[in-house]
C-alpha cells in the first residue's frame, strides 16, 4: 500500500492509496519525514492539497474512498455537501439526512472519518456554534475552519 507524508500548515499528514483511490489522510502527532509522492494518485493528493491550503481550492476531486458501513457512507457523503467555508451543526446534519434522532449515531460515523480534510468533518460544529468533538485535534479544526473564513473574505464560518 502506497503512503506518502505531507508537510502541512497543521502538521505531517499520513496519506495512504490502494487500488488507485485514496483511503485515509490521517494527522500525525509524532514526527514524520515529509517525502515525495511517488504515485501518480498521491502526487495529485499533495497538489490539491497544496492548492487547498494556498486557499486556491476549494473541493478535492482526485480519486478517494473509504470502507465503512452504508450508514457511515451516507453521513460522509452528506459531509461531502457541506460548502467550504460553510459550517453545520450535528443536529442540522441529523436533519440533512432524515434521521433526527440519530445524532450521536453520526457524530460518532464523523469521527470514523479516515479522510481529513478531504471529506470535511472539521466543518460540522455544536448547535450552540461551539467547536466540538474533531479527531485530529480541535486546535486543528480551529485552523481549517479560521483558514477557510479567510480565503471566503467572511472573517469567521457561516451556517450551511
Amino acid at each position: 500500500m502506497p503512503i506518502t507524508y505531507y508537510n502541512s500548515p497543521v502538521g505531517i499528514l499520513r496519506i495512504t492509496e490502494d487500488e488507485g483511490f485514496v483511503t485515509s489522510v490521517h494527522f500525525m502527532d509524532e514526527a514524520a519525514e515529509p517525502d515525495e509522492p511517488f504515485t501518480p494518485v498521491l502526487k495529485m493528493a499533495v497538489e490539491q492539497l497544496d492548492e487547498y491550503f494556498a486557499g486556491e481550492r476549494k473541493e478535492f476531486d482526485f480519486p478517494f474512498r473509504q470502507s465503512g458501513s452504508g450508514f457511515q457512507q451516507d453521513v460522509w457523503q452528506c459531509l461531502l455537501g457541506i460548502g467550504y467555508g460553510k459550517t453545520i451543526s450535528y443536529l442540522q446534519q441529523s436533519k440533512l439526512m432524515k434521521n433526527p434522532l440519530a445524532i450521536r449515531a453520526i457524530a460518532s460515523a464523523n469521527g470514523k472519518n479516515h479522510l481529513a480534510i478531504i471529506v470535511p468533518c472539521h466543518r460540522v460544529i455544536g448547535s450552540d456554534g461551539s467547536l466540538t468533538g474533531y479527531a485530529g485535534s480541535m486546535w486543528r479544526k480551529k485552523w481549517l475552519l479560521e483558514h477557510e473564513a479567510r480565503v471566503m473574505g467572511s472573517g469567521q464560518t457561516s451556517l450551511f
